[in-house]
């Protein structure tokens, strides 16, 4: 007597054209092996970066500046006083912690978009 045989393994379809899974790797292996578009995407990513910085310290570079110029062009300005304080120092103190942590919120934020973009560019 023979023993009945084990019904063969369902067929599976093996599609090569599908290259999307192939250009994600070769991407990231790009930036790993830092090759030539691997390290023009990275130059990118820090050039954004800087940029970025830049712009942010310039902002609050020009609003703590605008304290004393404001001064030298109204004179008046200068001797104005609140309490005893006069208002040039007192607006350099009280806005200081408020300005500087808006502007480093909103550096976070604008670096990590930066990053989430290149991240999407490696990944797409």
């Amino acid at each position: 007597m023979t023993t009945p045989r084990p019904a063969p393994p369902p067929r599976e379809r093996v599609v090569l054209a599908n290259r999307r899974g192939a250009r994600m790797v070769r991407t990231r292996v790009e930036v790993l092996e830092q090759t030539e578009v691997g390290d023009a995407l990275i130059r990118g990513l820090v050039r954004a970066q800087l940029g970025l910085a830049v712009r942010v310290a310039a902002v609050v570079v020009l609003m703590f500046g605008a304290v004393p110029l404001l001064g030298i062009a109204f004179p008046g300005f200068a001797e104005l006083s609140v309490a005893g304080i006069r208002l040039p120092w007192l607006l350099t103190v009280v806005l200081a912690v408020p300005v500087l942590t808006g502007a480093g919120w909103l550096y976070v934020r604008a670096a990590e978009r930066n990053e989430q973009d290149f991240t999407d560019l490696v990944d797409d």
